[in-house]
């Protein structure tokens, strides 16, 4: 288990686009099961909607991500190296979710090959499913992206 300490040293995001506050399970290169707490005070709520508040999908799918960047990367926390979402794939959203609710997500390696690393994600609040979908990543040098 991680909390928000641990995790600040393993995550590259950071608030207010850091989305995951605690890994409940983390097997490196399997699997990892994390929480994000969805609170009325973040930002994209007071566009999204000002009268009934739901979270982004995008976000949704985001917090999923940064889950998927701590199996990727394992142990080991290499600084040059972050890991981008190339593909989100068949990604369903069942239910909206708000502000109060605690998304309990898990995240699971399918398979590997070369540079890339797909995943399937399920999210869910109060047991009941939320989100589901698949995504696939791969790593890059942090100095090729700012490369012209």
């Amino acid at each position: 288990m991680m909390n928000i300490f641990e995790v600040n040293k393993r995550l590259k995001q950071r608030p207010p686009f850091q989305m995951i506050e605690k890994v409940l399970e983390l097997a490196p290169g399997e699997y990892a099961r994390g929480t994000k707490n969805v609170c009325i005070n973040e930002p994209y709520f007071t566009g999204h909607f000002p009268q009934v508040p739901i979270m982004p999908g995008v976000l949704i799918i985001e917090s999923c991500a940064q889950l998927c960047s701590l199996v990727i990367e394992g142990e080991k926390t290499d600084e040059d190296v972050i890991y981008v979402l190339l593909k989100v794939d068949t990604f369903k959203f069942v239910k909206p979710v708000l502000p109060g609710d605690t998304l309990d997500i898990t995240v699971t390696k399918t398979s590997s090959g070369g540079t890339l690393t797909y995943f399937d994600a399920k999210v869910m609040v109060d047991g009941q499913i939320r989100a589901k979908g698949s995504m696939v990543f791969t790593s890059i040098p942090k100095e090729s992206i700012m490369e012209g």
